[in-house]
C-alpha cells in the first residue's frame, strides 16, 4: 500500500479520535406529540446522569464511513475502553487486516502504524495541534460512550425544550480543578445538550465556540437495548470549521459492558519510532 493511502487513513483515524462522539439509542423513535412538562435543569441533569450507560469495560465493533466534500470512504475496525483509564482503537480498511492501532491514556497517545513498520509516543496535545481542537481524555471517553463528562462541573446549566424534546445549556463549563494537570482550567465555550424526554438519554451534543467562524463540534445519537442497558448503536460526528466540514457515521455491533477486557499494544523491536504522524 502507498504513503499516500497511509496518510488518508491515518487522517481519518486524527478524526475518529477527535470526533469520536458516541451514539444515542434507537430503542424506538416514537415521536412525543402531546407538549412535554417544564423542568428544571437539577432534574433534568440528575436524570441524565442517573440513565448514563454504566460500565467498567466495554467493548464494540464499528464500521465507518468518512465523507468530505463529495468523497466517502468507508472503515472498520474495534474498540475498547477501561473506564476513565485506557481507550484503544485498532482499524482495518479491508479484508480485516490491521492497518494501525491506538492506546490512550489520560496523559499519553501511542500509534503503531503496521503498514509502514512505525511507532509514535506524544500525548492528547499533538493530536489537538493537528485537528485544532481542546479534546482531552474524558471528553473523547464520553462522546464514544453516549454520556456527559464526567468532570466538568454541572452548576451553570439551564433548561429548555426543544422540538419534543429536553434541552440543557451552559456556556464556560469548567473543568472540576482536582482532576486538572498543572494546575491548568480547561472550559468549554458552548455546551447544547438534547435528552430523549422519555429515556434522558444524550440524542444531540453540540460544542461551539462563541466567536464567528467558530469551529462546531457535534454528535448525533441513537441506541439499542444491550446487556440491560441502552448502549451506542450509530452516530454521526460533523466537525465544522470556518473552511470545511467533515462528517463520520459509526455503525456499532457486538457491544459488550460485561466482564474484563486486555489492551494489547507490544511494538516490534523493528519499529521505528517517529516524531509525528
Amino acid at each position: 500500500m502507498s504513503k499516500p493511502i497511509c496518510s488518508k487513513y491515518l487522517n481519518l483515524l486524527l478524526l475518529l479520535l477527535s470526533i469520536v462522539i458516541v451514539s444515542s439509542c434507537s430503542t424506538s423513535k416514537r415521536t412525543i406529540r402531546t407538549p412535554l412538562k417544564e423542568q428544571g435543569a437539577d432534574f433534568l441533569f440528575e436524570n441524565l446522569k442517573k440513565n448514563e450507560l454504566r460500565y467498567d469495560y466495554l467493548s464494540a465493533r464499528f464500521s465507518a464511513t468518512f465523507i468530505q466534500d463529495k468523497n466517502r470512504t468507508a472503515f472498520s475496525g474495534q474498540i475498547r475502553i477501561h473506564k476513565d483509564s485506557l481507550i484503544w482503537i485498532s482499524i482495518s480498511p479491508a479484508l480485516g487486516i490491521e492497518m494501525a492501532r491506538v492506546l490512550i491514556s489520560n496523559d499519553s497517545i501511542l500509534y503503531m502504524n503496521r503498514i509502514e513498520n512505525t511507532y509514535f509516543a506524544g500525548n492528547i496535545d499533538y493530536i489537538n495541534s493537528l485537528i485544532n481542537s481542546t479534546l482531552d481524555f474524558d471528553m473523547l471517553q464520553s462522546f464514544l460512550t453516549g454520556n456527559d463528562f464526567s468532570f466538568y462541573e454541572n452548576s451553570s446549566f439551564k433548561a429548555g425544550i426543544d422540538n419534543h424534546e429536553y434541552k440543557l445549556i451552559t456556556t464556560d463549563r469548567r473543568k472540576l480543578k482536582k482532576y486538572v494537570r498543572n494546575n491548568q482550567e480547561i472550559s468549554i465555550p458552548l455546551q447544547n445538550i438534547w435528552l430523549n424526554a422519555e429515556t434522558f438519554k444524550i440524542s444531540r451534543v453540540l460544542i461551539k465556540e462563541l466567536v464567528q467562524n467558530g469551529r462546531k463540534l457535534e454528535g448525533k445519537y441513537e441506541y439499542i437495548l444491550s446487556e440491560g442497558q441502552l448502549v451506542p448503536a450509530s452516530v454521526r460526528f460533523e466537525l465544522e470549521t470556518s473552511d470545511k466540514r467533515n462528517t463520520i457515521e459509526l455503525s456499532y455491533s457486538k457491544i459488550s459492558t460485561s466482564g474484563t477486557l486486555q489492551f494489547p499494544f507490544k511494538i516490534p523491536e523493528k519499529y521505528k519510532k517517529v516524531n509525528g504522524f
